[in-house]
Protein backbone atom coordinates (compact mmCIF):
# COMPACT_ATOMS: atom_id res chain seq x y z
CA UNK A 1 0.00 0.00 0.00
CA UNK A 2 1.32 3.43 -0.97
CA UNK A 3 2.28 5.58 1.98
CA UNK A 4 0.02 8.62 2.45
CA UNK A 5 1.92 11.87 1.90
CA UNK A 6 0.56 15.07 3.40
CA UNK A 7 0.43 18.26 1.40
CA UNK A 8 1.13 18.47 -2.31
CA UNK A 9 4.03 16.05 -2.69
CA UNK A 10 3.22 13.65 -5.53
CA UNK A 11 6.73 12.24 -5.85
CA UNK A 12 6.73 8.56 -6.71
CA UNK A 13 3.02 8.28 -7.42
CA UNK A 14 1.85 6.40 -10.48
CA UNK A 15 -0.46 8.18 -12.90
CA UNK A 16 -2.36 7.35 -16.08
CA UNK A 17 -3.50 10.14 -18.41
CA UNK A 18 -5.66 9.56 -21.50
CA UNK A 19 -5.93 12.00 -24.38
CA UNK A 20 -2.35 12.83 -23.48
CA UNK A 21 -0.80 13.78 -26.82
CA UNK A 22 -1.95 17.40 -26.92
CA UNK A 23 -3.92 20.13 -25.21
CA UNK A 24 -5.08 19.55 -21.66
CA UNK A 25 -3.76 15.99 -21.55
CA UNK A 26 -0.25 16.99 -22.58
CA UNK A 27 -0.26 19.82 -20.03
CA UNK A 28 -1.35 17.42 -17.29
CA UNK A 29 1.40 14.96 -18.19
CA UNK A 30 4.03 17.71 -18.08
CA UNK A 31 2.82 18.95 -14.71
CA UNK A 32 2.66 15.45 -13.18
CA UNK A 33 6.19 14.71 -14.39
CA UNK A 34 7.38 17.96 -12.83
CA UNK A 35 5.79 16.83 -9.56
CA UNK A 36 7.78 13.59 -9.65
CA UNK A 37 5.07 11.19 -10.84
CA UNK A 38 5.67 8.13 -12.98
CA UNK A 39 3.24 8.72 -15.87
CA UNK A 40 1.75 6.47 -18.53
CA UNK A 41 0.58 8.79 -21.31
CA UNK A 42 -2.15 7.28 -23.50
CA UNK A 43 -3.52 8.54 -26.80
CA UNK A 44 -4.72 7.18 -30.12
CA UNK A 45 -1.85 9.08 -31.76
CA UNK A 46 1.76 8.55 -30.68
CA UNK A 47 2.98 11.97 -31.85
CA UNK A 48 3.15 14.29 -28.86
CA UNK A 49 3.16 11.63 -26.16
CA UNK A 50 5.78 12.58 -23.59
CA UNK A 51 5.15 10.58 -20.42
CA UNK A 52 7.57 8.37 -18.54
CA UNK A 53 5.94 5.62 -20.59
CA UNK A 54 3.77 6.08 -23.68
CA UNK A 55 1.02 3.99 -25.24
CA UNK A 56 -0.70 4.66 -28.57
CA UNK A 57 -4.02 2.83 -28.40
CA UNK A 58 -7.75 3.44 -28.72
CA UNK A 59 -9.02 4.65 -25.34
CA UNK A 60 -11.85 2.12 -25.57
CA UNK A 61 -9.30 -0.71 -25.32
CA UNK A 62 -9.30 -0.70 -21.52
CA UNK A 63 -7.76 -4.17 -21.32
CA UNK A 64 -4.69 -3.10 -23.31
CA UNK A 65 -4.26 0.04 -21.22
CA UNK A 66 -4.63 -1.86 -17.95
CA UNK A 67 -2.07 -4.42 -19.07
CA UNK A 68 0.40 -1.65 -19.89
CA UNK A 69 -0.23 0.02 -16.55
CA UNK A 70 0.54 -3.22 -14.76
CA UNK A 71 3.64 -3.88 -16.85
CA UNK A 72 5.14 -0.38 -16.83
CA UNK A 73 3.86 1.22 -13.61
CA UNK A 74 3.01 -1.78 -11.44
CA UNK A 75 0.23 0.20 -9.80
CA UNK A 76 -2.02 3.24 -10.18
CA UNK A 77 -2.60 6.12 -7.75
CA UNK A 78 -3.99 8.69 -10.21
CA UNK A 79 -6.26 8.12 -13.20
CA UNK A 80 -7.06 11.13 -15.36
CA UNK A 81 -9.77 10.28 -17.90
CA UNK A 82 -9.22 13.13 -20.32
CA UNK A 83 -9.66 11.68 -23.83
CA UNK A 84 -12.65 13.15 -25.61
CA UNK A 85 -14.27 14.00 -28.92
CA UNK A 86 -16.64 16.80 -29.87
CA UNK A 87 -18.87 16.00 -32.85
CA UNK A 88 -20.79 19.11 -33.88
CA UNK A 89 -23.93 18.97 -35.96
CA UNK A 90 -27.56 20.11 -35.92
CA UNK A 91 -29.79 17.32 -34.69
CA UNK A 92 -31.33 16.78 -38.12
CA UNK A 93 -27.92 16.12 -39.64
CA UNK A 94 -26.44 14.16 -36.76
CA UNK A 95 -25.85 10.51 -37.59
CA UNK A 96 -26.13 7.58 -35.23
CA UNK A 97 -22.42 7.04 -35.70
CA UNK A 98 -21.64 10.56 -34.42
CA UNK A 99 -23.85 10.01 -31.38
CA UNK A 100 -22.38 6.61 -30.59
CA UNK A 101 -18.79 7.83 -31.05
CA UNK A 102 -19.31 10.67 -28.57
CA UNK A 103 -20.81 8.38 -25.95
CA UNK A 104 -18.22 5.64 -26.56
CA UNK A 105 -15.16 7.87 -26.13
CA UNK A 106 -16.48 10.44 -23.67
CA UNK A 107 -18.45 8.17 -21.33
CA UNK A 108 -18.10 4.43 -21.90
CA UNK A 109 -14.30 4.56 -22.07
CA UNK A 110 -14.20 6.47 -18.78
CA UNK A 111 -16.26 3.80 -17.06
CA UNK A 112 -14.37 0.91 -18.64
CA UNK A 113 -10.89 2.19 -17.82
CA UNK A 114 -11.84 3.12 -14.28
CA UNK A 115 -13.28 -0.37 -13.82
CA UNK A 116 -10.20 -2.01 -15.34
CA UNK A 117 -7.83 -0.09 -13.05
CA UNK A 118 -10.00 -0.40 -9.96
CA UNK A 119 -7.95 -3.22 -8.37
CA UNK A 120 -4.82 -1.06 -8.62
CA UNK A 121 -6.59 2.08 -7.39
CA UNK A 122 -7.91 0.15 -4.39
CA UNK A 123 -4.36 -0.80 -3.45
CA UNK A 124 -3.35 2.86 -3.35
CA UNK A 125 -3.66 4.76 -0.09
CA UNK A 126 -4.53 7.90 -2.05
CA UNK A 127 -6.48 6.78 -5.12
CA UNK A 128 -7.65 9.60 -7.37
CA UNK A 129 -9.93 9.51 -10.40
CA UNK A 130 -10.24 12.82 -12.24
CA UNK A 131 -12.57 13.09 -15.22
CA UNK A 132 -12.70 15.80 -17.86
CA UNK A 133 -16.18 17.19 -18.20
CA UNK A 134 -17.15 20.56 -19.63
CA UNK A 135 -19.21 23.62 -18.84
CA UNK A 136 -21.68 21.65 -20.97
CA UNK A 137 -21.80 19.05 -18.20
CA UNK A 138 -24.23 21.54 -16.66
CA UNK A 139 -25.53 23.62 -19.56
CA UNK A 140 -26.42 23.00 -23.21
CA UNK A 141 -25.80 24.43 -26.66
CA UNK A 142 -27.28 24.08 -30.12
CA UNK A 143 -25.43 21.84 -32.51
CA UNK A 144 -23.75 19.93 -29.69
CA UNK A 145 -26.42 17.43 -28.71
CA UNK A 146 -24.13 14.39 -28.60
CA UNK A 147 -21.28 16.20 -26.87
CA UNK A 148 -23.52 17.86 -24.28
CA UNK A 149 -25.29 14.59 -23.49
CA UNK A 150 -21.97 12.81 -23.05
CA UNK A 151 -20.55 15.48 -20.77
CA UNK A 152 -23.69 15.49 -18.60
CA UNK A 153 -23.18 11.73 -18.31
CA UNK A 154 -19.54 12.19 -17.25
CA UNK A 155 -20.65 14.36 -14.33
CA UNK A 156 -23.29 11.83 -13.31
CA UNK A 157 -20.78 8.99 -13.57
CA UNK A 158 -18.35 10.99 -11.43
CA UNK A 159 -20.90 11.43 -8.66
CA UNK A 160 -21.99 7.79 -8.69
CA UNK A 161 -18.39 6.55 -8.63
CA UNK A 162 -17.52 8.92 -5.80
CA UNK A 163 -20.19 7.31 -3.64
CA UNK A 164 -19.25 3.78 -4.63
CA UNK A 165 -15.48 4.12 -4.35
CA UNK A 166 -15.33 6.35 -1.29
CA UNK A 167 -15.13 3.38 1.13
CA UNK A 168 -11.95 2.36 -0.71
CA UNK A 169 -10.41 5.82 -0.04
CA UNK A 170 -10.68 6.73 -3.72
CA UNK A 171 -11.86 10.23 -4.57
CA UNK A 172 -13.58 10.92 -7.89
CA UNK A 173 -13.99 14.43 -9.27
CA UNK A 174 -14.81 16.10 -12.57
CA UNK A 175 -13.11 19.22 -13.91
CA UNK A 176 -15.40 21.23 -16.21
CA UNK A 177 -13.35 23.42 -18.57
CA UNK A 178 -14.79 26.39 -20.40
CA UNK A 179 -13.34 27.74 -23.65
CA UNK A 180 -9.77 26.42 -23.70
CA UNK A 181 -7.32 26.86 -26.59
CA UNK A 182 -6.46 23.30 -27.62
CA UNK A 183 -6.02 21.31 -30.80
CA UNK A 184 -9.76 20.63 -30.70
CA UNK A 185 -10.84 24.27 -30.41
CA UNK A 186 -8.02 26.09 -32.23
CA UNK A 187 -9.43 25.48 -35.75
CA UNK A 188 -12.75 26.96 -34.65
CA UNK A 189 -11.07 30.03 -33.18
CA UNK A 190 -8.92 30.47 -36.31
CA UNK A 191 -11.79 30.09 -38.75
CA UNK A 192 -14.13 32.21 -36.65
CA UNK A 193 -12.16 34.87 -34.74
CA UNK A 194 -15.45 36.32 -33.47
CA UNK A 195 -15.93 33.20 -31.33
CA UNK A 196 -12.59 33.84 -29.66
CA UNK A 197 -13.58 37.42 -28.91
CA UNK A 198 -16.99 36.27 -27.68
CA UNK A 199 -15.61 33.89 -25.05
CA UNK A 200 -12.81 36.26 -24.02
CA UNK A 201 -15.32 39.07 -23.52
CA UNK A 202 -17.65 36.84 -21.49
CA UNK A 203 -14.81 35.80 -19.20
CA UNK A 204 -14.45 37.73 -15.97
CA UNK A 205 -10.69 37.51 -16.57
CA UNK A 206 -10.87 38.82 -20.13
CA UNK A 207 -9.29 35.84 -21.86
CA UNK A 208 -9.90 32.27 -22.93
CA UNK A 209 -8.21 29.47 -21.05
CA UNK A 210 -4.97 27.64 -21.73
CA UNK A 211 -4.41 23.91 -21.13
CA UNK A 212 -2.22 24.70 -18.12
CA UNK A 213 -5.18 26.43 -16.43
CA UNK A 214 -6.98 23.09 -16.37
CA UNK A 215 -3.91 20.94 -15.70
CA UNK A 216 -3.11 22.83 -12.51
CA UNK A 217 -6.58 22.16 -11.11
CA UNK A 218 -6.41 18.49 -12.03
CA UNK A 219 -3.04 18.10 -10.34
CA UNK A 220 -4.37 19.83 -7.23
CA UNK A 221 -7.18 17.25 -7.11
CA UNK A 222 -4.54 14.52 -7.24
CA UNK A 223 -2.77 15.84 -4.14
CA UNK A 224 -3.53 15.17 -0.49
CA UNK A 225 -4.64 18.78 -0.12
CA UNK A 226 -7.80 17.65 -1.96
CA UNK A 227 -8.24 14.45 0.06
CA UNK A 228 -11.71 15.46 1.36
CA UNK A 229 -13.08 16.55 -2.03
CA UNK A 230 -15.06 13.97 -3.97
CA UNK A 231 -18.09 13.82 -6.23
CA UNK A 232 -17.56 17.40 -7.36
CA UNK A 233 -17.97 19.08 -10.74
CA UNK A 234 -15.51 21.95 -10.69
CA UNK A 235 -16.04 24.74 -13.23
CA UNK A 236 -12.78 26.17 -14.56
CA UNK A 237 -13.93 28.69 -17.14
CA UNK A 238 -12.57 32.10 -16.16
CA UNK A 239 -16.00 33.09 -14.91
CA UNK A 240 -17.73 32.75 -18.30
CA UNK A 241 -20.81 30.98 -16.92
CA UNK A 242 -21.19 33.46 -14.06
CA UNK A 243 -21.98 36.08 -16.69
CA UNK A 244 -25.67 37.03 -16.81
Amino acid sequence: MTEIKRGRDLGGRKAVVTGAASGIGAAVVARLLAEGCDVLAVDLNSAGLAGTHNLAVDVNDAAAIAAEVQAKLGGCDILINNAGVCPASPLGDMTDAMWEHALSVNVTAVMQLTRALLPLLKRSAAGRVINTGSILSRYGDAGLVAYTTSKHAVLGLTRALAMELGPDRITVNCVQPGAIETGMTRPMFQSNPASLTYYADKSALGRIGQPEDIADVMVFLATDDARFMTGQGIMVDGGVMVHS
